[in-house]
């Protein structure tokens, strides 16, 4: 049975579920959200996903949601197919921090960014631009943490491509058409591995799908 994924092709969190899939070389069907109409608080949605957010995702009989959940359980359900993208042992303890990182520490800031960047003006709204000077000041003091352990790693949660480093792919493209870029740019370990992650052939596949709408 195919595995199904619920959700919309610009949602970063959709778009993290795709790379999860195109990296394990799985075949999945997309089942696009109409969220402007409100399909996503409809009753046949809710079954999937009670909380009525994007993605949602079944596999035969089972329902998931929440998109670092989702890409987890294809990452080690499917672990011994295309990239492996989790690890056994110690080093997965290391990952497992640098998961916890992307969702705790960077995404937030990320999200507030592109909510000012991206989200506003394209409703018609004001940026608020002390709103973003203060969280780039805190997304700074982050990335100077990832600086350093980049220093000591070629990947976040060890010397290869994770769940921790695709987790990022996202939201820190989004963030690559705004000026927040410069705080990528002046970090050299930052900068070389989000061109490494970016590049990845899963990731153009993602990509393509975002811009076919």
């Amino acid at each position: 049975m195919v595995m199904k994924v619920y959700g919309a092709v610009l949602s970063t969190a959709t778009m993290r579920v795709f790379a999860t899939l195109y990296e394990k070389d799985l075949k999945f069907e997309f089942i696009p959200i109409d969220m402007p109409a409100g399909e996503h608080k409809k009753e046949h949605f809710l079954a999937v996903n009670p909380f009525g957010q994007i993605p949602a995702f079944k596999d035969g009989d089972l329902k998931l949601f929440e998109s670092r959940a989702i890409s987890q359980y294809i990452a080690h359900v499917h672990a011994d197919e295309g990239s492996p993208l989790v690890c056994e042992g110690k080093p997965m303890a290391t990952v497992g921090v640098w998961l916890d990182v992307e969702a705790h520490q960077f995404e937030p800031l990320a999200l507030k960014l592109r909510r000012e960047l991206l989200y506003k003006p394209r409703s018609g709204m004001a940026t608020d631009a002390a709103v973003v000077e203060e969280t780039e000041a805190k997304l700074a003091k982050v990335l100077d943490v990832y600086e350093a352990r980049l220093s000591q790693s070629k990947y976040l949660g060890c010397d290869c491509f994770t769940l921790a480093d695709l987790h990022h792919l996202p939201a820190m493209t989004s963030l690559m058409g705004t000026p927040v870029k410069k705080l990528f740019d002046a970090r050299p370990k930052v900068s070389a591995w989000l061109a490494d992650i970016s590049a990845r052939p899963a990731w153009a596949k993602v990509l393509a799908m975002r811009n076919q709408q």
